[in-house]
């Protein structure tokens, strides 16, 4: 008599350990920080209310990529299955904040809705493709990148290896 053994649902597996996503958004989040002047500058063509637009729109890209990882950090813990289902309607639920955001403020006195729009668009852009430098391709390192050792840590093993 052969015994088959247990087959186990990959989808009912879940995220043992850190979010990588977590940390890439965290990541992306000190990047805006130098993102922002860029930004905010070129929404001073239109003045101060181009300033105010653009800087909010800033913060509403920081707070969807941010939203979009602690989705998928909390989901991955549960179930992988429920971490695809998070990221499939997570963007649709981030695209309507993200519309509600913009309505909500859209007639507001402070507001010049083409350094808005502008800004939410390069600045989703720019930094998903800034970011793209730094996360690793490699499974062996999800998330980021590991930092390239020091000329030190060089030197020590070089001078491990030859004794």
């Amino acid at each position: 008599m052969s015994v088959e053994p247990a087959q186990t649902n990959a989808l009912m597996s879940r995220l043992e350990g850190p979010a990588p996503a977590l940390q890439i958004a965290v990541d992306m989040a000190k990047r805006a920080i130098w993102f922002l002047p860029v930004v905010v500058a070129l929404g001073a063509y239109w003045g101060v209310n181009g300033v105010a637009s653009a800087a909010y729109a800033c913060a509403v890209v920081v707070v969807n990529f941010l939203l979009a990882a602690w989705l998928l950090a909390v989901t991955g813990r549960i179930s992988f299955a429920l971490m695809a289902g998070a990221a499939m309607f997570g963007y649709l639920l981030r695209l309507g904040l993200i519309f509600v955001a913009v309505m909500v403020v859209k007639d507001a006195a402070w507001v010049e809705l083409v350094p808005l729009g502008l800004a939410l668009i390069v600045t989703h852009l720019g930094l998903l493709f800034w970011e793209l430098r730094f996360v690793s391709g490699s499974l062996a390192f999800p998330g980021l990148k590991p930092a390239p050792p020091s000329t030190d840590q060089i030197d020590g093993s070089a001078a491990r290896s030859a004794a």
